[in-house]
């Protein structure tokens, strides 16, 4: 073994080292936020490794709900988008081609994220799944687009179907009944993207009218340590024009938007945060807010609200003096990433709120997230703590089963969630 070789697996050992992490009120409007702790030479990284489901082997949903597998044997599937028929796309892909960036803490991230599932290649494709017969299973199953680039957000806007690629945004004709589309998708506007592309994923969302679309855009680091002449319209959501594919920045300061949804009584904006890392195991939080036109949310310089972040120089305080905190913690590093308002769901005791799908955590001592949970609504504004929907994604080894992203409300009222280690999507519905 070459001296760096075994350097690294040193490094690596100790990094998967799991401590006790003392458990802090962490969710809802007003968490605790410790100081900081100092910087590490690598990054405390403790990982739950990729096993997959056996045969018979399912999530555990709350009392009162089931859960079936609604697809199996998917490849790296990530969002959903449910048409108006009733069919379901699920984008099977996965992070783009990067530049082979060098040394040692990048050679053992790789590594880590490796045991975690996220390093096959993207699939690129865009699945429908119809469920014809109405048994809760798609026995349908048909490559809609192929050939695309790292694709995830879906819309349908009228006749054409929109898809955010890693780097752009394209567009199909669409007609109902659909399961198949040659034609070269239609460029509508770029997006933030290669060579480094660290938040790869593009969410996108279509405004009531048809007039807009939303777009996601993550950060291109941790805390902007690549510099922030890499973070140009990044760590945005980004409001494009459909017209004209003219797009200009909706808000700013957001790390990782990636979940949009319209709130149901207010029609605002809201979106779920990936907050950064390597600050401790209770900074920083990620977080569900509403997001209002022009605001600032933080990032890179501060976060929740003005806590300033000294890792990031030269600082900016008049953009600092300005940022405003999210609505609602939902706890460090649970890498909350879907976001489903249960209008629609036939859910008992779900049916004011917000579903979310919560990838799990990798920069914390104890496990965080691994499952879909549901924040309650009042008036237009998330209360209480979050409720498990659906856990038991992690064995008592601490592997992981399945790894739970997208979240959206089927047409027949259940929730529907993509497991991109599982390569599954899982139906939850009532229990009677």
């Amino acid at each position: 073994m070459s001296s760096s070789r075994g350097l690294a697996a040193l490094a690596l050992g100790w990094m998967l080292l799991a401590g006790e992490a003392g458990a802090q009120q962490q969710t809802g409007a007003n968490p605790v936020l410790p100081a900081p702790e100092k910087k590490h030479v690598f990054p405390i990284v403790h990982v739950a490794p990729a096993k997959g489901w056996t045969a018979g082997e399912a999530p555990v949903a709350a009392p009162g709900l089931k859960v079936q597998a609604f697809a199996q044997d998917l490849d790296h599937p990530r969002w959903l988008y449910v048409l108006p028929n009733g069919d379901v796309l699920v984008a099977e892909t996965n992070a783009p081609p990067k530049p082979a960036e060098k040394g040692l803490r990048v050679w053992v991230m790789k590594k880590v994220m490796g045991r975690a599932g996220a390093a096959a290649d993207s699939a690129n494709r865009i699945t429908l799944l119809r469920d014809a017969d109405g048994d809760g299973i798609a026995e349908t199953r048909s490559v809609l687009l192929e050939g695309l680039h790292s694709p995830f957000g879906m819309a349908l806007v009228g006749d054409r179907l929109y898809v955010a690629n890693a780097d752009s945004v394209v567009s199909v004709a669409w007609k109902p009944g659909m399961d198949s589309i040659t034609e070269p998708p239609r460029k509508l506007a770029d997006l933030p993207g290669g060579p480094r592309n660290h938040h790869w994923t593009k969410s996108l969302l279509a405004s009531r009218d048809g007039r807009h679309l939303y777009v996601g855009v993550g950060s291109n680091s941790n805390a902007a340590e690549n510099g922030m002449d890499e973070e140009t319209e990044r760590a945005n959501i980004l409001e494009i024009d459909v017209a004209t594919g003219a797009r200009r920045i909706f808000a700013s300061g957001l790390r990782n938007p990636v979940g949009l949804a319209w709130e149901p009584a207010t029609g605002e904006l809201w979106t779920v945060v990936n907050e950064r890392d390597e600050l401790g195991d209770e900074l920083v939080p990620d977080y569900l807010t509403s997001v209002k036109r022009g605001a600032f949310y933080g990032w890179p310089y501060s976060y929740y609200g003005q806590h300033i972040d000294q890792r990031v120089q030269p600082q900016r305080p008049e953009l600092v003096a300005r940022a405003i905190p999210p609505d609602y913690s939902l706890g460090s590093h649970v890498a909350a990433l879907g976001l489903a308002f249960a209008q629609g769901a036939r859910l008992p005791g779900y049916e004011r709120g917000a579903f979310i799908g919560e990838h799990g955590s990798w920069n914390r001592r104890e496990f965080s997230g691994y499952k879909v949970v549901f924040v309650s609504f009042e008036n237009g504004k998330p209360q209480g703590s979050p409720r498990d929907v659906l856990t038991g994604f992690l064995d008592q080894q601490g592997h992981a089963r399945g790894r739970p992203v997208g979240v959206a409300v089927a047409a027949d009222g259940a929730l529907l969630v993509a497991d991109d280690v599982g390569n599954r999507i899982w139906r939850v519905s009532a229990a009677n």
